[in-house]
């Protein structure tokens, strides 16, 4: 079994530690921030200090792949969270059987299991400080990496890393799950490594987002998916623990003429306008103002350039590895998907053998966790255009047929049970989009049914209703 570094202790790296933990293997992870998590959910809201998590605070959703992960891999994690008061949320549920055809087996894959950021991560602390073989040290941070003698010629070989403080720490394996914020880059480049090969790029979306409570405890009903598309803005209805829930308003960063919703009055006139969301402004607000975010990279790192990786003994996970813009919600999902693939690997392949746990660990990531970020950096990237097109009055016509089916496929779903279950499937991170467009027959009925998508009337305000009520 093999001592393992995992830089990052947020709930992916968290995870993965119990993961490997269970099977053997000696785990410390290193949190840079300091501070334990608190005793309950309300004290992690409002008092938990996790300065390099700038999302902490932000609206979140977990979505059901994230669940469905948690509850098979870690099921005493999944039971502290319901004690804890996360949402279990059945999305079939609250919709009419002449949309669903009743229940079907299978369905319950389809649950999320959900909850505020700070409340899942303190639930997995505890729960990560209770697992045998398992150590979280916190308030250490990696400065960078150790080498040693060299597996592949020419390749750097990491043995450990170095902590800030200057502590030599050596493992045979040392995992980035260090986030957005990951200092890989500079790691490797102090090492004489070749860089990974990048793919860059602002999300070019901004959020505006605000934090409810529901006096009684309730979650208002829901009377159309988690996120809905309104032509130069989207909106996200986020179930989350014990009677709160967050709204989002999502445009496009360089959109001025929306910048207004930066100002509470206006973000809920145009959140109010929204027909089949407005409801869910019935609570009580947690703060006062809008809280926003930007600047949100979509970024991929290729981890072995012309066919070699750029170091062993060190592999790379979630958001570290890839991330993409929070609005579609997958980014834990993904990150657990890519925890488990690299127990999986392990299972088979130790780091005694660097150079096949390396080749193996990327051919895992290849098949079951890449297509994720490229499907959701496609939808990205094809969805900020739209909106675009929308607000000068054009229409968005890509050469990309995958964009046409997708849309044919929501705009499909209510009308067709099998259609619905194949959105919520993709849309869940239950099952990767290729699969799902491959099942007999869906492309041409969704394209059939939803394939007038473009011509149906919108249901909220026009680009100029909507400025108006910005105060553009």
């Amino acid at each position: 079994m093999a001592e393992t570094l995992i830089v990052g202790g947020g709930v992916v790296g968290l995870a993965l530690g119990m993961l490997l933990a269970r099977d053997g293997h000696g785990v410390t992870v290193l949190e840079r921030d300091a501070e334990p998590p608190p005793p309950d959910a309300d004290a992690a809201w409002s008092s938990w200090t996790r300065s390099g998590v700038n999302q902490f605070r932000l609206p979140h959703l977990f979505l059901a792949g994230y669940r469905e992960i948690v509850e098979i891999e870690l099921p005493e994690v999944a039971e502290a969270l319901e004690r804890e008061g996360a949402v279990r949320f059945r999305p079939l549920a609250g919709i009419p059987e002449s949309i669903t055809g009743g229940r079907r087996p299978g369905d319950e894959r389809r649950e999320l299991l959900s909850g505020r950021r700070a409340m899942v991560e303190r639930v997995m602390a505890a729960a990560a400080e209770g697992t045998g073989g398992l150590e979280v040290r916190r308030g250490v941070s990696v400065g960078g990496l150790l080498v040693g003698r060299e597996a592949v010629p020419g390749t750097p070989q990491v043995v450990g890393v170095r902590t800030e403080s200057g502590e030599a720490l050596f493992a045979d394996l040392v995992v980035d799950c260090g986030g957005r914020r990951s200092a890989l880059g500079g790691w490797l480049e102090a090492i004489g490594a070749r860089p990974p090969v990048e793919v860059r790029d602002d999300s070019g979306f901004i959020y505006y987002g605000r934090h409810f409570r529901s006096p009684v405890g309730s979650l208002p009903p829901h009377l159309g998916p988690g996120i809905q598309e309104w032509g130069s803005i989207s909106s996200l209805t986020l179930p989350a623990d014990n009677g709160h829930w967050s709204l989002v308003i999502v445009a496009r960063a360089d959109d001025r003429a929306l910048l207004g919703l930066r100002d509470s009055a206006r973000w809920e006139a145009v959140f109010g306008s929204l027909p089949t969301v407005a409801h869910w402004l019935e609570g009580e607000p947690l703060e006062d103002r809008v809280v926003t975010i930007a600047k949100i990279e979509d970024r991929h790192r290729e981890m072995w350039p012309d066919g070699s990786p750029v170091a062993t003994g060190l592999v790379v996970v979630g958001d570290a590895w890839s991330c993409t813009s929070p609005s579609l919600g997958r980014g834990a999902s993904i990150g657990m998907l890519h925890a488990r693939a690299l127990r999986d690997t392990l299972r088979s392949v130790g780091p005694e053998e660097p150079a096949l746990l390396s080749e193996a660990f990327r051919a895992a990531t290849a098949t079951s966790v890449e297509p994720w970020w490229d499907a959701t950096h496609r939808a990205d990237r094809h969805r900020l255009t739209e909106m675009e097109a929308v607000a000068a009055g054009g229409d968005y016509r890509p050469a990309d047929p995958s964009y046409e089916a997708s849309k044919a496929l929501l705009a499909a779903a209510a009308q067709d049970p099998d259609l619905l279950r194949a959105a919520l499937d993709i849309g869940f991170v239950l099952e990767q989009p290729d699969a799902v467009a491959a099942r007999p027959g869906l492309r041409e009925r969704a394209m059939a049914l939803g394939g007038d998508w473009r011509s149906r009337p919108p249901l909220g305000p026009d680009r100029s209703q909507l400025l108006a009520l910005a105060g553009a």
